[in-house]
């Protein structure tokens, strides 16, 4: 599941993307509830960016009382059935989630399941070839015309690279890179059968991952 990863600066929407970066500043790294750009499509197909928050449901719109549940991550294989998302997959609600690279952690490989978990290490994953790509997400808007969204993930069980991360024992996820030739189609789609089409691992071969620990209270710096 990833709850971290690094947003695209504005100039790199310009060029790469071909959007004009929205207002407001946001943070070098996302975490959840953090305000991040997105790129969505018009229906005839013109491309424009919002600033999002980081989890379809953020917590300043759960209720006082309700139990907190994470929506940073929607699983392909349910989507069209979770509460949290399924009007806005049915609806064709698909965006990017333009980023430089994501973070996700990997534990020893000597800790066990059921056993206890071996001090984990985060680590950075990129696509070298590219000074940026997409994420494919779904996205909602609020009564307030606030936008927040969220980044589809498929099984990564059988992934070279991506196989290494989660704790031992739990089912192994990653995100979905849209190849940059698809953007303007996956944007456009609004078959949720379709979309699934879209939902695929990105080449091995095409990843790179290296440790990227956190410095214990190091401050996150705004984007410019």
């Amino acid at each position: 599941m990833c709850t971290n990863y690094a947003p695209v600066q504005r100039q790199i929407l310009r060029d790469i993307f071909g959007v004009e970066p929205p207002p407001g500043l946001f943070k070098a790294e996302t975490y959840p509830d953090y305000l991040a750009p997105i790129v969505r499509a018009t229906d005839d197909g013109v491309r424009h960016a919002g600033l999002a928050s980081f989890g379809m449901v953020p917590r300043q719109r759960i209720p006082p009382g309700t139990r907190r549940y994470d929506t940073t991550n929607a699983r392909s294989e349910t989507v069209g059935e979770r509460p949290a998302f399924a009007r806005y997959w049915r609806q064709g609600q698909l965006c990017l989630v333009p980023a430089t690279a994501f973070y996700e952690y990997a534990y020893p490989e000597d800790a066990m399941p059921g056993g206890p978990p071996g001090k984990p290490v985060r680590w950075r994953i990129w696509l070298p070839g590219e000074p940026a790509f997409g994420i494919a997400g779904l996205w909602r808007s609020w009564p307030d015309a606030a936008l927040s969204f969220t980044m589809l993930t498929v099984n990564s069980a059988q992934h070279p690279v991506m196989e290494r991360f989660h704790k031992p024992g739990d089912e192994k996820r990653s995100v979905v890179v849209i190849p940059r030739e698809q953007w303007d189609d996956w944007l456009a789609c609004r078959d949720p059968e379709v979309a699934r089409t879209f939902l695929k691992l990105f080449p091995a071969e095409a990843v790179q991952a290296e440790p990227a620990p956190r410095i214990t209270g190091a401050p996150i710096p705004d984007a410019e």
